[in-house]
């Protein structure tokens, strides 16, 4: 069988936390179970939270003693991977049979990381991925990954990976990554705009492959009583627009807008062939004689002891 039910899962962070955001999740079971999902993948920072319009105290040459107290927040909302939502997450895939992509906020010490975490039905925690780039002032709460994370994960349904927001718009990330042979790309986002559609167009159209990509949901300032410099009291922060993409850059499913819930497609495996019968960008359209790159996936440490 090469047919495969692929979804995003379109929800928002809870404002009470991660708890509530992981029930929010978990109340999906039975539609992801009754769909027969077999790859879902979820929004960036989901677990943890996208802080969208927050400032954390933060002005050029200095920081507020109130910011330090809001990322002091931050840091006690995020994931110790692996830990206790890993675990019921790990339960969740295993139950429905569906391989995950979640994104969450890492804990690793003192330093947080945007990451989007690999569950399988077999294995339950299998891998993840640490953002590369931060974007802009995201760059003041997270650390940068590094290329030891830039997995490929193997399944019975195929090889797929994760590049999280605006990591896609790095040509040499997309290249490196489809020299894996990926068939599904996932792209969890909180970016809700039209242009990030073509991107993701774009990526499943020069890979030859389905992407699939999650975007958070979230209602406007208002509704959460909340204040954003700037952003009109009413106006929706993040909007979703989550969707499904076949390998000639079609819309196979969404884009999704202003609701949560699952946006799903049903595809076919063999379709990736065809369409690379006339586009390969690693293989027979590429030209090594002219263009090479070289990707250092060494995990990097500050100290290292030799004993």
């Amino acid at each position: 069988m090469t047919q495969t039910t692929l979804a995003a899962l379109q929800i928002g962070s809870d404002p009470a936390g991660k708890a509530a955001t992981l029930a929010r999740i978990l109340s999906y079971e039975p539609q992801i179970r009754d769909a027969g999902i077999e790859l879902l993948v979820l929004p960036e920072a989901l677990l943890g939270g996208y802080p969208k319009g927050e400032i954390f105290g933060t002005r050029l040459g200095y920081r507020l003693a109130e910011g330090r107290e809001v990322f002091e927040r931050y840091v006690a909302n995020a994931l110790t991977v692996p830990g206790a939502e890993t675990d019921e997450l790990a339960a969740l895939a295993q139950r429905t049979g569906s391989h995950l992509v979640v994104g969450v906020i890492e804990r690793d010490g003192n330093t947080l990381y945007c990451t989007a975490l690999y569950f399988s039905p077999e294995s339950g925690l299998c891998g993840k991925h640490r953002k590369l780039m931060p974007t802009g002032t995201e760059r003041l709460i997270w650390g940068q990954g590094d290329g030891s994370t830039l997995e490929v994960q193997e399944s019975p349904i195929g090889r797929f990976a994760a590049a999280i927001c605006w990591e896609n718009q790095m040509p040499l990330l997309r290249m490196a990554m489809y020299a894996k042979g990926i068939d599904f790309w996932c792209a969890p986002t909180v970016d809700e705009r039209e242009i990030w559609q073509a991107t993701i167009r774009h990526i499943a159209h020069e890979g030859r492959l389905f992407a699939i990509t999650a975007c958070q949901v979230q209602p406007s300032p208002a509704a959460l009583g909340i204040e954003v410099p700037g952003w009109e009291a009413e106006r929706p922060l993040i909007r979703g627009n989550s969707m499904i993409v076949g390998p000639y850059g079609d819309v196979l499913a969404g884009p999704l807008r202003d609701a949560e819930g699952l946006v799903i497609a049903r595809v076919d495996r063999q379709e990736l062939i065809r369409a690379r019968y006339d586009l390969d960008v690693c293989g027979h359209y590429a030209r090594p004689d002219v263009f090479s790159l070289t990707v250092d996936e060494r995990p990097k440490v500050t100290v290292r002891t030799l004993r």
